[in-house]
């Protein structure tokens, strides 16, 4: 008899596993000419970040550092999708699925790693101005 939190950790899994194809979907999206410039602007943001070595919230932090992985991203991941034309999302999930199936390396964004270095480095910079 399977133990209950097979049912969980199965689950849990396949989520997982969607939301890699979808970061990857997008990723193609984004470099389609079919894909409308405000989802393209979204898009580029949220694979920036998702594709990014540095996280915004840094895993280490009890609780909260899992929360843009948890929450933050893949509600940016569906908004962004759900505002590319039907043709092109499938296109884009037949290419991410093809990419996924044939072992291909995760891409990495640097422009997304610059972004978090920024925003860290404007964090700190405001901080030494309170308290200077």
């Amino acid at each position: 008899m399977p133990s209950p939190t097979a049912g969980w950790r199965s689950h849990i899994a396949a989520w997982v596993q969607r939301g890699k194809r979808d970061g990857l979907t997008l990723w193609f999206a984004m470099r389609d000419a079919r894909t409308p410039w405000p989802v393209k602007l979204l898009g580029a943001v949220v694979v920036a970040y998702a594709l990014s070595p540095i996280d915004l919230i840094p895993d280490f932090i009890p609780v909260i550092g899992f929360l843009d992985e948890l929450l933050l991203l893949p509600g940016l991941i569906w908004l962004a999708l759900r505002g590319l034309p039907p043709q092109v999302l499938a296109d884009c999930r037949v290419r991410s699925d093809d990419w996924i199936a044939h072992g291909q390396a995760k891409p990495r964004s640097r422009i997304g790693a610059a972004l978090v270095i920024g925003l860290w480095l404007l964090a700190l910079a405001g901080l030494a101005m309170l308290l200077a």
